[in-house]
């Protein structure tokens, strides 16, 4: 069986198999009033060999140790495949867990009874939620749209602007003001006037507790970015000196024709 594996000094590296072949047959063994077989041995040899400097898993442990520390185009064949179909095998399996959740959270948020019924307001959540239902089964009475695809839109808005906040998206940390401030809004007109004050400042308290994971990272400090100039002049002065020299005075000139007072300038 031919191998694929590198020669190491000048020789071929036999593989696994081919060292099971090789491996000379060991006497039958007892042990325990039973023979061990022929194909055992050999398994046991080959491990032993393929294991040693050279051998076939040797080699690759070898790739495996030296794959930290090298890049992707230094890493083996073999380990780049592994971890491009484990990556995809993750990929899809994260992709169909979040279709199930995605579909589950539909599925429950559709299911919404089209007028809130008086059983609907007990509790913290219903304090809040059966104001909100209340409001926008009034409102859907002057709109061509039903009741419970508005309470689905306001939920879904929700949760988006929630998620997107998470990860710090500008805009749903926008969409994410705009929501609790519209629920407020809400609750302070469909709640009851005794208690109007103390349902919207519930919604309040709610609404702030999830705004710490929806705004977080979020502050209000300004953030100074100090970057020094990309081009800076250099200047170099310089000083420029112009003398000016007489010329040079003509061969056989012996100043008999210029006054005693004065003199050529000598250099």
């Amino acid at each position: 069986m031919p191998s694929n594996d590198k020669p190491v000094n000048g020789q071929e590296n036999p593989s696994f198999s081919d060292l099971i072949d090789q491996a000379p047959p060991p006497p039958v063994l007892e042990l325990d009033g039973k023979h061990r077989t022929r194909r055992l041995a050999r398994l046991r040899a080959a491990w032993k060999e393929s294991w040693e400097e050279g051998g076939f898993l040797y080699q690759r442990w070898d790739e495996v140790f030296r794959a930290r520390h090298a890049s992707w185009h230094e890493i083996a064949t073999w380990i780049k495949a592994a971890a491009l179909f484990g990556g995809i095998s993750l990929i899809v399996m994260m992709v169909d867990a979040a279709g199930d959740i995605a579909s589950t959270t539909l599925r429950g948020l559709s299911v919404v009874p089209a007028v809130p019924t008086a059983g609907d307001g007990s509790g913290l959540w219903g304090t809040v939620d059966h104001p909100i239902r209340l409001f926008l089964a009034d409102q859907a009475a002057h709109l061509a749209v039903a009741p419970a695809a508005l309470y689905v839109f306001w939920q879904l808005t929700g949760l988006l602007a929630f998620v997107g906040g998470f990860f710090r998206n500008s805009g749903a940390r926008i969409a994410w003001l705009l929501f609790g401030c519209v629920t407020l809004a809400m609750v302070w007109s469909a709640s009851p006037a005794g208690g109007r004050t103390a349902a919207t400042g519930l919604a309040a308290l709610m609404w702030a507790l999830a705004s710490i994971f929806a705004l977080r990272g979020l502050t209000l400090q300004p953030i100074v970015h100090n970057h020094p100039p990309q081009f800076q002049p250099q200047f170099s002065p310089t000083l420029h000196l112009h003398a000016w020299l007489p010329a040079p005075t003509p061969a056989g000139d012996d100043f008999d024709d210029e006054p005693d007072n004065i003199h050529p300038l000598q250099r």
